[in-house]
């Protein structure tokens, strides 16, 4: 069952992007899915958007590591080829880039997937903290035709309900 994010933002679908729903297209985890059609050697290249409430005191680089272990558990092998943190004090985020290898309809598969941490803090309740998640996953070969779409995607993300399309 797709889920909401616990604070209402808003961002910028990118042209040649539609959004789809969670349930129906194998993300039931996500608050908002955009797939990018036609598909490249099988696999439909994604962004997903989720969030959660994270009243704990782990920092961005321990979330993205707890993403890498359970997409590990899930995948043949999982390699973080790029980690960075972005953003301010006031805005602090994190970007990773990963590589994996999947089989699905009995091929393997090389995949990417480009993630966003962003951290927001409650204004009226600092301890109240929310992660927000935004992925970009495709093919390996896919992926540098669609990472600048990704970043305009991430670029726009604002407080405000609902997202915008081209």
């Amino acid at each position: 069952m797709s889920t909401t994010l616990p604070i209402p933002i808003q961002f910028d679908v990118p042209e040649g992007w539609r959004s789809a729903p969670p349930d129906e297209v194998g993300a039931p985890g996500a608050a908002f899915v955009a797939v990018h059609l036609p598909s490249d050697a099988g696999f439909t290249a994604n962004i997903t958007v989720d969030g959660e409430y994270r009243p704990d005191a782990a920092t961005l680089p321990e979330i993205a590591d707890e993403s890498v272990g359970l997409m590990a558990d899930a995948v043949t092998s999982v390699i973080v080829t790029d980690r960075r943190e972005t953003g301010s004090v006031d805005a602090p985020g994190l970007a990773q880039t990963l590589a994996f290898s999947v089989v699905a309809g009995g091929q393997s598969r090389d995949l990417m997937q480009s993630q966003v941490y962003l951290s927001v803090l409650d204004v009226d309740d600092p301890h109240k903290r929310v992660v927000i998640r935004l992925v970009l996953t495709s093919t390996a070969s896919e992926h540098p035709h669609l990472l600048d779409d990704f970043r305009d995607l991430v670029r726009t993300v604002r407080p405000g309900a609902g997202t915008t399309t081209p």
